[in-house]
């Protein structure tokens, strides 16, 4: 484990106090905790943009493709 030393605003420690208190969860935990799910929300979201910028590439080739298709004349 690392150690660090971090600033916390006040109002944040203190409803981070309250809460602690009533799921008598150690503060360290609670902090591991929240910075693990922040983590995973931040990842998704980091995953969102890039499957939608892949999707908008893709999509705007599929949309020549699908031009290319309609333009032939089929024969009977």
């Amino acid at each position: 484990m690392k150690t660090v030393s971090l600033k916390i605003d006040d109002s944040i420690f203190g409803e981070t106090e309250k809460i602690l208190s009533t799921v008598k969860k150690p503060r360290n935990r609670y902090i591991n905790e929240a910075i693990d799910y922040y983590n995973k929300l931040q990842q998704r979201m980091i995953l969102e943009k890039k499957i939608k910028k892949e999707s908008d590439l893709v999509k705007k080739s599929s949309m020549s493709v699908l031009k290319d298709f309609e333009e032939i004349d089929y024969v009977d």
